[in-house]
C-alpha cells in the first residue's frame, strides 16, 4: 500500500470512529444544555446499557429486535429514576454538587455492573458481517459504518430538537438560569428528567455499538473518558461542536497511531486526544462552538 492510500485509510477510519465518539459526546451535551453541569458518569451509562443488551441476548436468548428496545427502555427508566431519586434534590444547588454526585454515581455503577452481571467480557453480536467493505484503497468495517450512520441520524434529530422544538428551547432556557426559567412557568423538574432520559437513549445506542466492537465489561465505561476531549474541544453546550470535535479527535488519534506508533512502540492513540484537549483549553477554553462566558469582577 502506497503512502497516500495508507493516509486515506487512516483518515476514513478516523472519521467513522469520530462520528461514533460524537454520539457518546451527545450525552454530555444533553445534560450540560439542560443542567449546566457535566455528567462524569456518561461512560458508566454506556457500560450499563451494554450489559443489559448483552445479557438479554446471551443469557436469556432474546432476539435482537427485542433486546435493543429493552436496553433503550431500561436506560430511559434509569434516567428518569436517577433524576427523581438523586438529582431532583440538587435543583437550585451549586453546580459542583451535581458534578460530585455524578462522580460518585460513576464509581457506584462501575461496581454494580460487574457485581450484577459478572466481570467476564460478554459478547454483543450484531447480525452484520465482519468482512470489511472494500472501496478502492479503503477498508471500511461494517460495524463502524453502522455506528457512524446511527450517530448521524441521532445527532441530526437532537440538533433539530434543541433548535426548533419548544421543549428543546425550554431546556436551553433552564441551562441559562433555573431561577428565571421557574419564574417564567417552566417546570424545571420535568425538563431535568427529560434531559436524563434522553441521555439514557444516547447511552443505550452507544452501548450497543461500542459493546459490539469491544465486548461488554467494566472497561467499556472508559469510552466516557475517551470522549471527554471531544466535548472540551467542540464545546460543552454545542451539538455541532460534538460532531466536529469527534471528527477531529478520531482523525488525530488514528493518524497518530499510524505514523507515530512505529517509532515509539505504541500507545500514542491513548494520549493524543488529551494533548489536543490541553492545547484547546490553553487556546480556546470554551471550545470551538462553545458559549463564551465573560465574568467581570
Amino acid at each position: 500500500m502506497v503512502e497516500w492510500q495508507f493516509t486515506l485509510l487512516l483518515l476514513s477510519n478516523g472519521l467513522l470512529i469520530g462520528l461514533m465518539y460524537s454520539l457518546i459526546a451527545l450525552g454530555f451535551v444533553l445534560v450540560y444544555k439542560a443542567t449546566d453541569a457535566i455528567n462524569f458518569a456518561q461512560g458508566e451509562f454506556v457500560m450499563i446499557a451494554g450489559f443489559v443488551v448483552a445479557v438479554a441476548l446471551g443469557a436469556y436468548g432474546a432476539p435482537l429486535w427485542l433486546a435493543v428496545p429493552l436496553g433503550l427502555a431500561a436506560m430511559v427508566a434509569f434516567g428518569f429514576g436517577l433524576e427523581r431519586v438523586m438529582l431532583r434534590r440538587l435543583i437550585g444547588r451549586p453546580i459542583i454538587a451535581v458534578v460530585m454526585a455524578t462522580i460518585g454515581l460513576a464509581a457506584i455503577l462501575r461496581g454494580v455492573g460487574p457485581l450484577t452481571w459478572g466481570a467476564e467480557t460478554k459478547p454483543l453480536v450484531l447480525p452484520i458481517s465482519d468482512e470489511p467493505f472494500i472501496l478502492g484503497p479503503l477498508f471500511v468495517p461494517p460495524i463502524q459504518l453502522l455506528g457512524a450512520s446511527v450517530s448521524i441520524v441521532f445527532l441530526g434529530v437532537f440538533g433539530w430538537f434543541f433548535l426548533k422544538s419548544r421543549k428543546g428551547i425550554a431546556m436551553r432556557a433552564i441551562a441559562d438560569s433555573q431561577q428565571v426559567a421557574m419564574a417564567m412557568g417552566i417546570n424545571v423538574e420535568r425538563y431535568f428528567a427529560l434531559a436524563w432520559a434522553m441521555t439514557g437513549v444516547v447511552s443505550a445506542l452507544g452501548g450497543v455499538i461500542w459493546g459490539s466492537m469491544l465486548g461488554v465489561d467494566v472497561h467499556l465505561s472508559l469510552v466516557g473518558f475517551k470522549v471527554f476531549p471531544v466535548v472540551i474541544l467542540g464545546g460543552l453546550d454545542s451539538i455541532p461542536g460534538a460532531i466536529l470535535g469527534g471528527l477531529i479527535v478520531g482523525v488525530v488519534e488514528n493518524v497518530a497511531a499510524g505514523y507515530v506508533d512505529p517509532y515509539v512502540g505504541g500507545g500514542t492513540k491513548d494520549f493524543a486526544p488529551y494533548v489536543l484537549m490541553i492545547l484547546a483549553l490553553m487556546i480556546r477554553p470554551y471550545g470551538i462552538f462553545g458559549k463564551r462566558i465573560i465574568e467581570r469582577v
